[in-house]
């Protein structure tokens, strides 16, 4: 499989991608924002974009559908309950669902949190390439989407502790935006001593592209504090912020204080 992360360097830092069939050349545009550069990465590259997937409804990740589809007559595929909130979806989607392109086969995982109505892609891996995440909003590099815009704190944790902890450590991170520099600073002012979480962001300071760096979930729980629900240093940090108990605090009531903080920080 062929990956091209596209970044759009828009004020919200989101990132759209090409999944390509490398035998075939046909591909899947992930929430195309910026129509223009995604056709033109695309013909460079010498791909006929056959599917554009939409993650989710929000415009920045489903603006550019219709010129890339009116360029391409592309199918476009989004989560079945999104098809009344994102225009002209064919084809909707649920959980266990595959997507196939040419050879390339990714299974949806319905996902809700961020939105109610978010998938993501996963392509499962093979002898020569390690397994990958398409996560749109709902897991960033060092973090996890909001949930303030359609969606649920409560929810999200539950998509995290039934899907999304349980992935292998080798599965590549490919989120829909680059917010991992800040995300790295919310980490460490939640859990100071964290020295994976200090060593990534020296090399961020020190000259590390954040547009071309792919993390996996291994990584994820080392720096990302959401994946760190059970460490005692984030619960009492909670617990100060909060002004609660730390003995009340379950993995839940941790997941859902980060996403209230981070919110606001």
């Amino acid at each position: 499989m062929l990956i091209k992360q596209i970044p759009i360097r828009n004020n919200l830092k989101n990132y759209m991608y090409l999944l390509a069939c490398e035998k075939t050349h046909e591909a899947i545009a992930i929430d195309p924002l910026d129509h223009a550069l995604c056709l033109k990465t695309a013909n460079d590259m010498g791909l006929e974009i056959k599917i554009v997937a939409n993650t989710h409804h929000h415009h920045d990740h489903i603006g550019g559908n219709d010129p890339v589809i009116s360029a391409t007559s592309a199918e476009l595929v989004a989560h079945s309950e999104a098809m009344e909130t994102i225009p002209n979806v064919d084809r909707g989607l649920n959980a266990g669902d595959k997507l196939v392109c040419g050879n390339l086969t990714l299974k949806i995982m319905d996902t809700p949190g961020h939105t109610m109505s978010h998938i993501c892609l996963y392509f499962e891996g093979n002898d020569s390439n390690k397994p990958a995440l398409f996560c749109g909003d709902t897991l960033f590099n060092a973090g996890v989407g909001r949930c303030d815009f359609g969606g649920d704190p409560i929810i999200m944790h539950q998509t995290f502790e039934e899907q999304i902890f349980l992935l292998s450590d080798n599965v590549r991170i490919y989120p829909g935006h680059d917010y991992i520099e800040n995300n790295l600073e919310f980490t460490l002012d939640r859990e100071p001593d964290n020295q994976s979480a200090k060593e990534l962001k020296e090399k961020f300071n020190n000259g590390l592209d954040a547009e071309s760096f792919i993390s996996d979930i291994g990584l994820e729980r080392q720096i990302n504090v959401f994946f760190r629900l059970d460490e005692h240093r984030v619960r009492l940090g909670i617990a100060d912020s909060l002004k609660i108990d730390v003995a009340s605090l379950d993995r839940q009531k941790t997941f859902v204080g980060l996403r209230g903080l981070r919110d606001n920080w």
